[in-house]
């Protein structure tokens, strides 16, 4: 088994050995993984594509469109077969990767993921995960520097907006004297981090706002206020026309609220139910993992392939034996 150094050398001459490759965000990107494969794309130059994965009721987050080289990107309809590398960022597993995309990265010559999920298994043939740390773009950032490799302001656009946005503006748990030096250190090269901060917050369409306004107003509270939820069904969808991307924050919201230990956002999906968790104390991926999701202690994710309601019922039937 390769060494972290070794692998870290092994990436890097893989990516100059390549004639194509391939840069894949995670299914319904956040600024992470878009921040990330900005970066990567920025640094391996014009032999690499970007694969932008949204599905049907997710436009492409606009907030994001000061990034380096997205608005070139990939989507599903113009993705080609000719790529000799595939790499995968901030992708917690393969499930994060659709057809035809997930057939190319197994079918791949070579594949790599550069991760930071601590639920992330590996699923390519070469992986970088540093599992805990703040974000993918920590683990590129480290990646970068331990190979000595300079870090231009193109660059660090992409890597301060991963950093930034995963660490909740740096007030997450993950959060550590480390991220801040990387902060620090990506400041140097002439990024506007201000300009970067207003763009990633002070960018929402309106019909975003009030369709998070109504479902905050309509949270319920369970185990005595302990547990708060949102249900988000396909009624409130429609009548804002509101996007994957929209429900983005809520959950964030409820648990901010003083009594509350575990917050989660369910909406309803053509496959079952979508569920966002975030706590306080408790291990979210001790939830989620009931059901085959994954994500980070305080941050976690899944899909039940059950109604709204019922994904509900054992939800709390499993947060209730937690708590």
């Amino acid at each position: 088994m390769l060494s972290l150094i070794n692998m870290e050398e092994k990436i890097l001459d893989l990516i100059k050995e390549s004639k194509s490759i391939l840069i894949i965000t995670h299914i319904n990107p956040d600024g992470d993984t878009l921040g990330c494969a900005s970066c990567l794309r920025s640094f391996i130059g014009d032999k690499a594509d970007i694969l932008i994965q949204i599905n049907d009721n997710f436009n492409f987050p606009n907030t994001y469109n000061f990034l380096p080289y997205l608005k070139d990107s990939k989507n599903f309809s113009t993705l080609s077969d000719k790529y000799d590398l595939i790499i995968a960022l901030d992708t917690a597993s393969i499930d994060r990767i659709l057809n035809p995309a997930k057939n190319l990265f197994i079918n791949c010559k070579n594949s790599i993921v550069i991760d930071h999920h601590k639920t992330n298994k590996g699923f390519a043939k070469f992986n970088h995960i540093k599992g805990g740390v703040s974000s993918c773009a920590q683990v590129l950032f480290d990646f970068f520097t331990k190979l000595n490799i300079k870090i231009t302001k193109e660059m660090a656009i992409g890597l301060y907006t991963g950093l930034l946005t995963d660490t909740g503006c740096f007030k997450y748990e993950s959060t550590t004297p480390h991220t801040f030096e990387t902060a620090k250190e990506l400041t140097t090269t002439g990024i506007n981090i201000s300009n970067i901060a207003d763009l990633c917050y002070t960018n929402n369409p309106k019909n975003l706002v009030l369709f998070q306004n109504e479902l905050i107003s309509k949270a319920n509270f369970c185990f005595n206020d302990r547990v708060a939820y949102i249900l988000i069904t396909k009624e409130y969808i429609d009548k804002y026309n509101a996007k994957d991307n929209f429900t983005e924050g809520i959950v964030e919201v409820l648990r901010s609220i003083s009594s509350v230990e575990v917050a989660f956002v369910l909406k309803e999906s053509e496959i079952g139910t979508k569920v966002s968790i975030r706590t306080k104390e408790l291990d979210a991926t001790k939830i989620t993992d009931k059901f085959h999701g994954g994500g980070h202690k305080r941050a976690a994710g899944c899909t039940i392939r059950k109604n709204i309601n019922k994904s509900l019922e054992l939800l709390l039937k499993e947060t209730k034996e937690l708590l």
